[in-house]
Formats: structure tokens, sequence, C-alpha cells
């Protein structure tokens, strides 16, 4: 499959599914065998797909993509059992950041649910024109890349929590703000949002909020 087709729900579906960790192979950047270059949109979602699980509390090593022609079997071993070892030293997924399976589920359900619009991100705000791999590390190791990516994903990511955990049963600010670890004002913030569009509403006879119906 070229790389081209990858898409973030298929990385978050495959650690949903108990991956401990997620390899990309790809062609080297400007020798796509297609001639579709997927392989610059590869790379851009493994860069944001690192920065999504760093958000959610995983160590982003457990996704990497490499750029390895059909030619270098050699140099695809040696990075397939380094990455092996790698990935046993980092131990089974949430065990090794000491996520409880409950809360690891939740966090990546909040992320899939963000997949539509990052699509929407990438296409709009960080599909940049760079050639090679090292313009690529540096954009995306940046701080102009951290302020987009906090500006554009981070409030929908918290609000994406929000909504899961109203899913479940009504909640006060105070409830959600506990449960995720978040500032009281930063819940009223995110819950102000959601309500204008909305998803939220707030129950007065027993003064908490939930999914509007």
């Amino acid at each position: 499959m070229c790389t081209g087709r990858l898409d973030l729900s298929f990385v978050l579906r495959a650690f949903s599914k108990g991956a401990d960790a997620v390899f990309v192979a790809g062609c080297h950047l400007n020798e796509c065998n297609y001639i579709t270059h997927g392989n610059f949109h590869a790379l851009t979602m493994v860069y944001l797909g690192k920065k999504l699980l760093e958000r959610i509390g995983l160590n982003p090593q457990r996704l990497r993509m490499e750029l390895i022609s059909g030619g270098e079997g050699t140099r695809f071993a040696e990075i397939m059992t380094e990455y092996g070892k790698q990935a046993r030293e980092l131990g089974p997924l949430g065990t090794g950041e000491g996520i409880e399976l409950g809360d690891l589920k939740f966090r990546l359900e909040a992320a899939s649910k963000l997949v539509p619009y990052l699509r929407l991100v990438e296409r709009e705000r960080l599909r940049v024109p760079l050639r090679t791999e090292a313009d690529f590390d540096e954009f995306f190791s940046s701080d102009e890349f951290n302020r987009l990516f906090d500006e554009l994903v981070g409030d929908k990511l918290a609000i994406s929590q929000i909504l899961l955990l109203l899913k479940e049963k009504p909640l006060s600010t105070g409830e959600i703000a506990k449960n995720l670890g978040l500032t009281p004002s930063d819940v009223s913030r995110h819950i102000n949002t959601s309500s204008r569009q909305g998803l939220v509403r707030y129950d007065v006879s027993r003064k908490c909020y939930s999914l509007a119906l």
C-alpha cells in the first residue's frame, strides 16, 4: 500500500487493538513510485500522530516512520531489529506510561474522534512546501508548529474528552476538571464553546452538564 493512504485512524485503531508500537515504511522523498508523492503526506501524518500521542500521555516513540527503498533490504532488517528492541523497552502500551487500561481506551477514543478535524487542519494550515526530511524535522520540532498545534488541536482534544465523559453521565465543572486534570476555568471555557455549538446543556435541577439531546 502506498503511504499516501496513511490515515491517523489506522494508527489509532492499531493502538486501540493492542499494538504497542506502529512502524511505517515509505519510499524516499522525491522518489515516489506512483508520482503522487504520498510519502510527504505520510510523513506529515506521522509527525502529527506523534504529537497527538504525546498530548494524550503516550510515548511518541511508539510511532515511527522510515524512508526505505525496495533495494535496501539489509537496512530495513537492521531498522526493524533495532525498533523491535526499542518497542520491547517501551513496554506494553499504557503500562509503560503508567496509564490504566480504562483510561488508555478513553484517551485513544478521544483522540480518534479528532481525526476528521486533523485531516482538515493538515490540508489548510499545516501543508507546507517542504522537500527534505531535514525540513520536516525542523518544522515539526519548531515553536511555530507547537503553537499551531496548541491553537488548532489542544482545545479540540479537551472538548472531545469532555464530551466522552458526559456521554457516560452528567457531571459538574469540578468533576470534569478532576477527571481530566484541567482547571475549572479551562473546563468552563470548553463547556461554553460546546454549549454555543449545541453539544452540551446545563441541567439546572441537578446543577451539572450533560450532552444535548
